[in-house]
């Protein structure tokens, strides 16, 4: 099983990191949560209203939007019309184009994205890829927001740039649920970690106390690791 019988809590306004070894079940928990996976058994429950059953866009628009670990823009269009189209669909939706276009603008200025509006997506950099799925996601006025390995690849002024933006988007109330394999950023900027391997959950609690859990030590920091961070 991807994940088995993984039960957690999210608290409004957290940044909860979810770590583990590849193949752990992260990123199946986020295709649970989002509904892009129907669950086998158990349930999902959105500010108290159970979601199991509502279908991805339905999620969207109640306030859950996520980045992918592969970005996936719409690679023809333009940064500018790929922020817009999220605002135009996600909660709270805009079906005016102008205005749609303008609050798209914000947040590509919030991003860093603001001097590359008319691009189109395919010719971006990494970095502004990444930057460009974590817009999009914005766009959709989330109120929970899941971050697949939004720093892999980046390098380490970039990482910085990213861990700095996280916090931003945190400070204005927006929940997140990150996935990250870089032990300095997610302990760096979670309140709480939660800990998977082979798709069950082995340790929870503040990044202090999962850092000093054995059977973390074991299963995916390594001591070499540890002593580090």
């Amino acid at each position: 099983m991807a994940v088995n019988f993984v039960s957690l809590n999210v608290v409004e306004g957290e940044i909860l990191g979810l770590i583990g070894p590849n193949g752990a079940g992260k990123t199946t928990l986020f295709n649970l949560i989002t509904g892009l996976y129907p669950p086998s058994k158990g349930r999902i429950v959105f500010e108290e209203k159970d979601i199991t059953a509502a279908a991805p866009h339905a999620r969207c628009r109640l306030g859950i939007a996520r980045t992918f670990q592969l970005v996936r823009p719409f690679p023809q269009l333009t940064v500018l019309e790929n922020v817009s189209i999220g605002r135009a669909y996600g909660r709270d939706s805009i079906k005016n184009r102008l205005q749609a276009e303008a609050e798209a603008l914000e947040i590509l200025e919030k991003v860093g994205l603001a001097d590359r509006v008319s691009e189109k997506a395919h010719s971006l950099t990494l970095v502004h890829r990444k930057r460009l799925e974590l817009a999009r996601a914005l766009a959709t006025k989330p109120k929970l927001l899941l971050l697949d390995e939004l720093l892999a690849g980046l390098n380490p002024s970039e990482v910085s740039a990213s861990m700095e933006l996280i916090q931003s988007i945190r400070n204005t109330g927006i929940t997140i649920i990150m996935v990250e394999h870089l032990v300095k950023a997610v302990f760096g900027l979670s309140d709480r970690i939660v800990v998977l391997n082979a798709g069950q959950k082995i340790a929870e609690g503040k990044p202090a106390e999962v850092a000093n859990n054995p059977r973390v030590i074991d299963a995916y920091l390594g001591s070499e690791t540890y002593a580090t961070h």
